[in-house]
């Protein structure tokens, strides 16, 4: 079984890892695009996202301070859903279709985000409490 979780956490940063990169690679376009969605301090949100993308992704796969790495991934998701995929806001069914979509993504991975946290969180806590159930390393 703790095989096949170091996978599933190395599979799940991947995505953000990816974005990350996207992120501090392609800032202008990225930063472009944030600004089209009316993000303040557009530059350096793209930036700060990145590195907490990055930093999260890492810590989640790597399992040190797991807990923390999958609420920060949690939080970019919640960020980026409400502000980046508002399909509620848009008028052309197409574009409101495929902004749903992101959004259902973004909400489908807060959801593995908290129980990456939780499983971190039960390891933690020790046998006591998990009796070696969830060992992350």
């Amino acid at each position: 079984m703790d095989t096949l979780l170091v996978i599933g956490r190395v599979l799940f940063a991947l995505l953000f890892l990816g974005s990350a990169m996207g992120h501090l690679t392609k800032t202008e376009a990225m930063t472009q695009y944030a600004q089209y969605r009316k993000l303040p301090a557009a530059k350096a949100g793209v930036i700060v996202s990145g590195v907490v993308l990055g930093l999260g992704a890492l810590s989640v796969a790597l399992g040190v301070v797991g807990d923390l790495g999958a609420l920060a991934l949690a939080a970019f998701l919640i960020v980026a859903a409400f502000v980046f995929h508002a399909f509620w806001k848009e008028s052309d069914p197409q574009s409101a279709a495929t902004e749903q979509a992101q959004f259902m993504k973004n909400i489908a991975l807060v959801g593995g985000a908290i129980v990456l946290f939780a499983l971190f969180a039960a390891d933690a806590a020790g046998p006591a409490i998990t009796d070696g159930a969830f060992d992350l390393s």
